[in-house]
């Protein structure tokens, strides 16, 4: 009797639907307006969000605020030790940080923030595939408590939180398509894609590469089904780390 072949499982053991395990703590850092460590599996990014009642130059006067981040990725984060930035940051480093700083400030009503600047600061404490958009899940967690903070100081007067916002990785890997790749798929990936959406399901950013071939609708498709299930799961995990009724 023969036996049916194996269902197609990510190089951990997942389903290739299934996130890496989640959790999501928050007021990691006592003294920070608004604190999260989320850990996806063995990648592990603490966020921090500072307030600083001010805003760039450039916005002066114009009675909106800021919300901007910072991303680093700790030497010990990876095997071999990686060496600190000092001074010019990679332009990966770059890249990440304007990501985050984009994906973060579709969140929030700037006007209703006033004239104060936000910095979400994302540091890779263990990384392991998915950093950049595990410091977008995260630091929208670091971001709503920071907020909360100021509306109990009294100092807002409505909540300038519009919208929810998660983000997480798909690839094809050998022909399959795949959620939330650690980097042992991730570095095989034909297809890489990172998507940031909302709690209406809009997107906010798409970063699509075809690493190893290009990809068509049909590939495309299938990836953002996938990210549109796994972003609901992620979202749940922040409205429980941030006390709220979980979504439908």
């Amino acid at each position: 009797m023969s036996s049916l072949p194996a269902e197609p499982r990510q190089s951990d053991g997942r389903a290739l639907d299934a996130l890496r395990p989640i959790s999501i703590q928050t007021g990691f850092i006592p003294q920070a307006a608004g604190s999260a460590l989320i850990r996806a599996g063995n990648t592990h990014v603490l966020c921090v969000a500072s307030v600083q009642e001010s805003v760039p130059r450039w916005l002066e006067g114009r009675g909106i605020g800021w919300i901007t981040a910072e991303y680093s990725m700790l030497p010990y984060a990876t095997l071999p030790r990686s060496e600190r930035e000092h001074g010019q940051l990679s332009g990966r480093t770059q890249e990440i940080r304007r990501l985050i700083g984009r994906s973060l400030r579709m969140a929030v009503d700037r006007r209703a923030l006033g004239e104060r600047t936000i910095v979400v600061d994302c540091d890779v404490l263990q990384a392991d595939g998915g950093t950049r958009t595990a410091s977008i899940t995260g630091g929208y967690v670091a971001l709503a408590l920071a907020l909360e903070s100021l509306r109990r100081q009294g100092l807002l007067s409505e909540d300038p939180l519009r919208r929810q916002i998660a983000a997480v990785s798909v690839g094809m890997v050998g022909g399959q398509a795949m959620l939330d790749l650690a980097y042992a798929d991730d570095s095989r990936a034909e297809v890489d894609l990172n998507v940031v959406m909302t709690d209406a399901g809009e997107y906010v950013e798409l970063q699509g590469t075809g690493e190893g071939a290009p990809y068509g609708d049909e590939a495309l498709l299938r990836l953002l089904a996938l990210a549109r299930g796994g972003i609901a799961a992620l979202m749940k995990a922040q409205n429980a780390a941030l006390g709220r009724v979980p979504l439908a």
